[in-house]
């Protein structure tokens, strides 16, 4: 039997492996297995801000947690244990600019294969409706 959730969720992290401060993402608004999008306000006390901005480490944590979300988001739904998953590569990095405290980016993560337990996933994040940063992740699941 599945567990309902209603989208959106503001209480990301019982999705997610991560707690604050490292928590990069505040809300998940989609998640059907293959796509996830979540939301993220930049904070100007944030780990990865400097000089007001999210720097690019801040961009790369933000796609590997909305991945992670919508990883866990189905795991919770099938009342099952939620693995932990690490980055095994990026791949095709494009930062176009880079986001103020203040601003809210959305993510959208697709998956687009899956191999035992590594997933290929695409990555954009976007601000204002204009993409401001992509990639690929290869993700690797600790089961």
């Amino acid at each position: 039997m599945q567990e309902e959730i209603t989208l959106p969720v503001r209480d990301i992290t019982r999705f997610i492996p991560q707690q604050p401060p490292i928590v990069m993402v505040d809300e998940l608004h989609e998640s059907d297995g293959v796509t996830t999008v979540t939301k993220f306000l930049v904070k100007a006390d944030g780990l990865f801000v400097e000089e007001n901005q999210l720097k690019e480490p801040g961009l790369i944590e933000n796609i590997a947690q909305t991945a992670a979300a919508g990883t866990g988001y189905q795991f919770v739904k099938q009342k099952e244990p939620i693995p932990v998953g690490f980055i095994g590569a990026i791949k095709h990095l494009q930062i176009f600019q880079l986001p103020e405290a203040g601003d809210i980016i959305i993510t959208q993560v697709t998956v687009l294969d899956t191999v035992l337990d590594i997933t290929l996933i695409k990555g954009e994040i976007q601000l204002n409706n204009t993409i401001i940063a992509s990639c690929e992740m290869k993700i690797v699941l600790k089961k």
